[in-house]
C-alpha cells in the first residue's frame, strides 16, 4: 500500500510539474509574441508622429525638420509700440542669417513708459506674404498677453525655423510685430485703439 500511495504521489507530481511547464512556455510566447509585436506598433506611432526614438532614448528630428545647408536665408525683425500702447517696443536682434531648417532665436525689448499697468498683445506679420506659412514659431510672446507693472522693462524671444520648403526665389524674410493694448479705455486715454479682435496668435497659426 505504502509502495502504490508513493507511485500515485510522484505521478501527480510529475502532472503537476508537466501543468507548470506548459504554463511557463505559454507565458514566454505570449511575451516573445508581443515583444514582435510591438515593432509595426512602433512603426506606426513613427509613421504618424514623424518621431522616432535614438539608441540613447532621446526623440530624433522629423525628416521635414531637416536642415538644408545649400541654401542661406536672412531674417530680419522689426517691433513697434502702436498708438494708445504708451510702452517702448523694439527688436535686439535686428538681422539673423541661416540655413532653411534652422532653429534660431531673436530677442526683442520692451518697458513700460506708463505710470499705470498695462496688458499689451503683439501682433505678428511675415513679408513677403508667401513666405508666411513656412515661417514656424516654436515659441513666442506673442502666443499670449503681456502684462508690464508701471516702468518694468522685460525681454521676449521668439524662438522660429524656416521651413526648407521656402520657395528658393526667397532670400530674405521680415518678421514684424506691433503691440497694441488689450484694454480699449485705457488705449483711448493713450489716443489710440485696442489690439484687433482675434489678434492673439497661438503656436498652430501661420502669421508670422
Amino acid at each position: 500500500m505504502e509502495v502504490e500511495r508513493g507511485v500515485v504521489q510522484a505521478s501527480r507530481t510529475q502532472a503537476a510539474n508537466r501543468r507548470t511547464l506548459l504554463k511557463l512556455a505559454g507565458v514566454a510566447l505570449g511575451m516573445f509574441g508581443f515583444g514582435y509585436a510591438l515593432v509595426p506598433l512602433y512603426d506606426v506611432f513613427c509613421d504618424i508622429t514623424g518621431i522616432r526614438l535614438t539608441d540613447q532614448g532621446r526623440a530624433a528630428a522629423p525628416a521635414h525638420a531637416a536642415v538644408d545647408t545649400s541654401r542661406w536665408i536672412t531674417v530680419e525683425f522689426t517691433g513697434n509700440a502702436m498708438a494708445g500702447l504708451p510702452w517702448e517696443f523694439r527688436a535686439v536682434t535686428r538681422k539673423l542669417r541661416l540655413h532653411p531648417g534652422e532653429t534660431a532665436v531673436a530677442t526683442f525689448y520692451a518697458v513700460n513708459r506708463s505710470p499705470e499697468t498695462i496688458v499689451g498683445q503683439a501682433v505678428p506679420s511675415v513679408s513677403p506674404p508667401r513666405a508666411s506659412r513656412y515661417f514656424k514659431k516654436n515659441e513666442c510672446f506673442c502666443f499670449t498677453q503681456q502684462k508690464l507693472d508701471a516702468g518694468e522693462r522685460r525681454e521676449m524671444a521668439v524662438r522660429f525655423r524656416v521651413d526648407p520648403r521656402l520657395p528658393k526665389e526667397v532670400k530674405t524674410i521680415t518678421l514684424s510685430y506691433a503691440f497694441f493694448n488689450t484694454d480699449k479705455l485705457s488705449a483711448s486715454r493713450y489716443g489710440g485703439a485696442a489690439a484687433p479682435a482675434g489678434a492673439k496668435h497661438g503656436p498652430q497659426g501661420h502669421h508670422g
